[in-house]
């Protein structure tokens, strides 16, 4: 059955698209997590192994060697569950890639390219520790990281056109005049590339950091976890403060190019000057109630002058309303984890100019065990800013959900059957890393020497 002809036979069952969003929810909720650690992962890596060489300090080779097993296998597992999101956009939402393949084609190409360099490249690296000069081996670890960055930004660049979908016309209903490369950078690409990329990293630090935490917490005080800590908590404590600003130049796109969008992020009811910026609160009757407000706050974000007026959602027809309860929670969440990472940077910060050392309380240390789960929830929140906030439109004004949707009965099965999919690669993947973890005698090359 062709696509106009599933159309013919009526759209997807309320059901059935709810299935299809949670199954598309659940796919890249998981696989973000997994992505990010195999794009900020290999920087920490190659970083402890060019300490290493540089000063002779075996604790760094050692690290290196441990860190790049944790790829390999999150490389992996990252493979499986990126190959299920690439059917998942066809079999689930052929309304979109059936329309608009060939304008977003060529990100997801050219993500296909970075991801089998990376796979090549990894190879190398993983299996040729021994087997080549330690520069040689050094060199081949930087296209993983680049072809990691690349990957990361090549998929976002395609979700960026949804949000604004740019490089062809429609002609009677059907897409004309392609250009993939204005599609592909669009006006949305700069701001949504750099805050996944920095975010990856952050997920990458403040995760690393988390584990070695918690064993300076147990008494494991020698340098080997020192390093281990002190390595990606310094990398995710620097770009703690420039993901805030960059959050900043996200927020004055969307009041520029999906007002609908901050509208809803902020709940923000009525257009008008002096906006507020509203923090908390929950929305009853369509109103945002018990929220602590900054007066003209968010004027101020969005046009740093009070008398910037800010479109509220008394502008947008009520069928084009997102969740709003939904992405106010989830933004407000982001939000408050990112400053909450922010201040314990700053604690971080401090305490190494002080005293060049960690800070001495307990607090600091439980506080960095939890960490990376924190940037973990501000990433997904922001995620579900992004997409449910872009609601009801898969293509943003071209594209409603539902008319996307794949129109066949059933989709609530496969749900179901990815979920208990994941559910096995989560356990799978726990074992693995934990047996990674444990501590082993060290072979002579983790100790710096010779074979």
């Amino acid at each position: 059955m062709s696509w106009a002809d599933a159309l013919a036979a009526g759209p997807a069952s309320p059901a059935d698209l709810a299935g299809a969003r949670m199954q598309m929810a659940l796919s890249l909720g998981w696989h973000i997590v997994i992505a990010c650690f195999g794009v900020g992962m290999p920087g920490l890596l190659l970083f402890a192994e060019w300490r290493g060489h540089r000063t002779g300090d075996g604790e760094y080779v050692r690290l290196a060697r441990r860190w790049a097993k944790a790829v390999g296998v999150l490389f992996a597992v990252g493979a499986v569950s990126g190959t299920i999101l690439s059917f998942e956009m066809g079999l689930l939402w052929p309304g979109l890639m059936g329309t608009y393949g060939e304008v977003i084609g060529v990100p997801f190409a050219m993500e296909g390219i970075a991801f089998f360099i990376e796979a090549i490249f990894l190879g190398v690296y993983l299996y040729a520790w021994d087997r080549l000069p330690p520069r040689a081996h050094l060199l081949s670890g930087i296209p993983v990281l680049l072809a990691g960055v690349a990957s990361a930004f090549f998929v976002v660049c395609a979700n960026a056109w949804m949000n604004q979908p740019y490089g062809f016309d429609l002609v009677n209903g059907e897409v004309a005049n392609v250009d993939p490369w204005a599609a592909m950078f669009n006006p949305a690409t700069p701001p949504q590339t750099l805050h996944m990329i920095i975010a990856a990293f952050m997920v990458a630090g403040y995760g690393t950091a988390g584990v070695y935490a918690v064993a300076l917490l147990r008494g494991r005080r020698e340098r080997y976890h020192r390093l281990g800590f002190q390595i990606p908590f310094t990398l995710a404590a620097i770009l703690t403060p420039v993901q805030i600003l960059v959050g900043d130049y996200a927020a004055r796109f969307l009041a520029e190019y999906q007002p609908a969008k901050l509208a809803a992020a902020e709940a923000l009811y009525r257009t008008g000057p002096r906006a507020p910026l509203s923090l908390g609160g929950i929305v009853v009757d369509g109103e945002l109630r018990y929220a602590l407000e900054i007066p003209s706050g968010l004027s101020l974000l969005v046009g740093s002058s009070p008398d910037t007026v800010v479109q509220g959602l008394d502008l947008v027809p009520r069928a084009d309303h997102p969740p709003v309860s939904v992405v106010h929670l989830a933004f407000d969440t982001m939000v408050g984890l990112g400053f909450a990472l922010l201040l314990l940077a700053l604690w971080y910060g401090y305490a190494w100019w002080r005293r060049r050392d960690l800070p001495r309380s307990r607090w600091f240390l439980r506080f960095a065990a939890l960490s990376g789960v924190a940037a973990v929830i501000a990433l997904e929140a922001g995620w579900i800013v992004t997409e449910v906030g872009r609601q009801p439109w898969v293509v943003y004004g071209r594209l409603r959900t539902h008319d996307a949707v794949n129109p066949a009965p059933g989709l609530w099965v496969g749900f179901v059957l990815v979920t208990a999919v994941y559910l096995v690669l989560t356990l799978a993947t726990v074992h693995v890393m934990r047996r990674i973890s444990r501590p082993a005698p060290l072979a002579p090359q983790e100790r710096g020497e010779a074979a």
